[in-house]
């Protein structure tokens, strides 16, 4: 049962998301594609899989522990974190960091947690700002 209500959760985010993608108003100086496709294609994998999830249950679903739980809510804080600094601190600042604890906590020492975090951090910003000149956000250092 509890399979099926995350589903129906998942179900109606995507729906949600594909309204807020499909309001979103084009500059008749975009791209071929627009801006709605990426979103759009994100909300259909999770209507996709939130219908998986509906239509086959896991017969006798496994809730994590409670230091487990504690660690998937902090994970979800600090990805919350990472959408407010990111206008104040710049991308990649502020993706190092959350990459940095979200590496740790998939068991990697701190050592190898920072510079993976950083390696991340500045892997995307090569490939999607120097490459393909997307815009990402700048902090008080000006990258």
């Amino acid at each position: 049962m509890s399979d099926r209500i995350f589903g129906a959760v998942g179900l109606l985010l995507a729906a949600l998301f594909a309204y807020s993608s499909m309001i979103i108003e084009e500059s008749f100086l975009s791209d071929a594609v627009g801006p709605k496709a990426f979103p759009l294609i994100i909300a259909a994998i999770l209507a996709i899989s939130s219908l998986t999830i509906i239509l086959k249950p896991d017969a006798a679903p496994k809730w994590p522990t409670l230091p487990r739980f504690v660690e998937l809510v902090a994970s979800i804080v600090v990805m919350v974190l990472y959408a407010e600094f990111l206008p104040i601190v710049g991308f990649v600042i502020a993706t190092a960091v959350a990459s940095t604890y979200l590496t740790w906590r998939l068991g990697t020492s701190a050592i190898q947690s920072v510079v993976v975090g950083i390696s991340i951090s500045v892997g995307i910003y090569v490939i999607f700002h120097l490459l393909f000149g997307l815009s990402l956000a700048k902090g008080p250092l000006g990258f």
